[in-house]
């Protein structure tokens, strides 16, 4: 069988369209009416892929093409449509696209799967919004956590209200939740948001396994004064404590070259925000990843000492709360072997890689067996408008995910 590389193309074009900014960027929040608008294009195709179509209560689009027996687990596929505020045009995208055009071929060739198959975009993988990510695919499998609801967007604006508006009903959760042992396996395309595939010249990469991922959000509390007037060894300055704990983060996640530990602060929010007045307030994002969880136990652990250590110096008080707390999940190796398969079929030498960021998928381990394929971007650049994967690569990684599901349903 052969995909339609030029159909497949075409749609990651239009899309493309919805939420763009500048040149190659997109901006597609959860829950807003930029990914209502994708979600309504992308289930157009999966109705010319002879699927069903619906959003769920958690804000997923749900195409669903029936099997001989459906009463057997369904085999599920996906990713997300939302884009980070400055994101670029294939990440998560390509995911739900490349799995569309999958049914897409099967259809043409007079395919009816065994058992059914489900592509989801789930809401909120992204988690800028509010704060939090994987909604949907926590929401399908009841994994919410109390408070996900009231969590608001720099508008003030609750995720509840959003998904209100979005046209969900948040007292019907529970219909939208899939029961146990339904989800047979899951596999998710992506783009790597990495650079191992581009430098070492390979189109494709078969995941092992994705970090565990560890968001804090820590605030920071001194004392205002005038900048002019308060004596430096007088001060209790937030902000400057905020920048020795960032420096201190760094040191910790790169005590040990090469390995994968990732430590970040993106985001900080001081107050009262003027330049003549001492921060009296400093709240940050911590993003502590690691595939070896004692190690980032470890690593979180040199955290809070430093964190009580330069707040005591600086005569500070602080809060920290978590956002975030997964551990490293692992692929199939029934799966990976198959992907594996697949890849020598056509020819491509494609390795084996670990996640650092999280996916969808992330979730649904918990739930199921499964795999991820990567495919190639250019530079490992990723949440950012000069992301690509080119065309080229994108069909060859479609190609990997047909054969994956077909052999899958063989089995």
């Amino acid at each position: 069988m052969k995909i339609n590389a030029a159909r497949l193309q075409d749609h990651f074009e239009a899309m493309s369209l919805i939420g763009k900014i500048g040149e190659t960027g997109t901006c597609r929040p959860a829950h807003s009416q930029e990914e209502k608008k994708a979600f309504e294009l992308a289930a157009s195709w999966m109705k010319e892929a002879g699927m069903s179509t619906k959003i769920d209560n958690f804000g997923n689009l749900i195409g669903r093409l029936e099997g001989v027996d459906n009463q057997l687990p369904v085999l599920m596929m996906g990713s997300h449509l939302d884009s980070q505020p400055y994101g670029g045009r294939f990440d998560g995208v390509s995911g739900v696209l490349c799995a569309i055009e999958v049914l897409m071929t099967m259809k043409e060739n007079g395919i009816v799967p065994k058992r059914a198959i489900e592509i989801i975009s789930f809401a909120d993988e992204e988690g800028w919004r509010f704060n939090k990510g994987l909604f949907g695919s926590r929401g399908i499998l009841g994994k919410l956590e109390e408070g996900d609801l009231k969590r608001t967007d720099k508008d003030g604006i609750t995720r509840g209200q959003a998904l209100k508006e979005f046209g969900c009903d948040i007292t019907k959760f529970k219909e939208s939740e899939y029961a146990k042992d339904s989800i047979y396996c899951f596999l998710e395309l992506h783009i790597e948001q990495g650079p191992v595939l581009d430098i070492a010249k390979k189109p494709i990469g078969i995941v092992s396994g994705i970090s565990g991922p560890l968001w804090l959000t820590v605030k920071l509390k001194g004392q205002a004064g005038h900048t002019g007037s308060v004596p430096m060894p007088l001060r209790k300055d937030a902000l400057l404590g905020a920048a020795e704990i960032i420096v201190a983060l760094n040191q910790i996640a790169t005590q040990v070259k090469g390995n994968p530990t990732v430590g970040t602060v993106a985001t900080i929010n001081v107050f009262p925000a003027s330049r003549n007045i001492i921060a009296e307030e400093a709240e940050f994002t911590v993003d502590l990843r690691d595939i070896d969880l004692d190690r980032r136990h470890e690593y979180e652990r040199q955290l809070m000492d430093k964190i009580e250590e330069i707040s005591k110096k600086n005569g500070l008080t602080y809060s920290i709360k978590e956002d975030t707390n997964s551990e490293p999940r692992y692929c199939a190796d029934w799966i990976k072997s198959i992907i594996k398969n697949n890849c020598e079929k056509l020819k491509l030498d494609a390795p084996e890689l670990m996640s650092g960021p999280f996916h969808d998928a992330l979730a649904l381990s918990y739930a199921c067996d499964y795999g991820m394929i990567f495919v190639r971007c250019k530079d490992g650049i990723s949440h950012n408008p000069l992301e690509y994967s080119s065309y080229e690569d994108l069909a060859l990684g479609t190609l990997v995910l047909l054969g994956t599901v077909m052999d899958i349903l063989d089995r």
